[in-house]
């Protein structure tokens, strides 16, 4: 059979076994590559409305602390922080949320009830009842929260920055 190419039994054995190990490759592969690559992929909300619970539980008048956590997922690395402010009630439904951040180093204020205003210990700082500067380094106010009340619940609208 001059002309005609035939290919040799150890040279079918060697496609046959490359052909059939890709397959068993990309099979494995692909799904350990999804893997492992998934959570740098994500893509997590830094915003939220946080329940900060009934609305009874805080006071005409006088403002009220409060506190809660956010977990933020990097690949593997999972981080929880801190974060809490101040309800000041006004009346029934008109609410001040303010955020317990110093705007100048961040820095956890305090209500100082005697002086009616938020000390911030870092600096000497001192903001009045609405968070405005009275006196210190700060540059800008303390931030405030958006608030909602859905079904007698209080809740804040936090946006990581």
């Amino acid at each position: 059979m001059a002309g005609s190419s035939r290919i040799s039994r150890r040279d079918f054995v060697k496609v046959v076994t490359i052909a059939l190990s890709s397959v068993m490759g990309a099979a494995l592969g692909i799904p350990v590559i999804g893997y492992l690559i998934d959570p740098a992929l994500k893509v997590q909300s830094s915003e939220a409305w946080i329940p900060l619970g009934p609305l009874e539980n805080f006071p005409l008048g006088s403002p009220k602390s409060f506190s809660f956590t956010r977990s933020s997922v990097n690949g593997w690395e999972k981080t929880v922080n801190s974060y809490g402010g101040f309800i000041l009630r006004k009346t029934e439904t008109d609410l001040l949320a303010l955020s317990s951040r110093c705007t100048h180093l961040s820095c956890s204020v305090n209500w100082d009830e005697g002086n009616n205003n938020y000390a911030c210990p870092c600096h000497a700082a001192h903001f009045g009842s609405e968070g405005e500067v009275l006196d210190g380094p700060p540059p800008a106010p303390l931030d405030r929260y958006e608030t909602k009340i859905e079904e007698g619940n209080l809740f804040i609208f936090f946006q990581k920055g």
